[in-house]
């Protein structure tokens, strides 16, 4: 089963419709607010290479990107197969 990380801020829209795209796709995933955590914020810099903006989303250790990525994974009708054991 993979695991999802969505990495967040606070009063993120974009972060807010991918954590509601996911959950209605029925999947758990691990929400890190990097509002006011260094630790957390360098850890998602170094996965995503460098990505400062939020959401940075993750399925296993692969890494998505943020909203607009996973959306038109959606309309690909892709993100369903890389969910399919979440």
């Amino acid at each position: 089963m993979p695991e999802i990380t969505v990495y967040t801020t606070m009063f993120c829209g974009y972060c807010a419709r991918a954590k509601r795209l996911l959950s209605a796709k029925n999947v758990a995933f691990n929400e890190i607010d990097v509002s006011m955590d260094p630790v957390g914020r360098r850890e998602m810099e170094q996965r995503s290479n460098g990505g400062g903006t939020v959401p940075q989303i993750f399925i296993d250790d692969s890494h998505i990107g943020g909203f607009d990525e996973l959306a038109a994974l959606e309309r690909a009708g892709k993100l369903d197969a890389l969910l399919a054991s979440a």
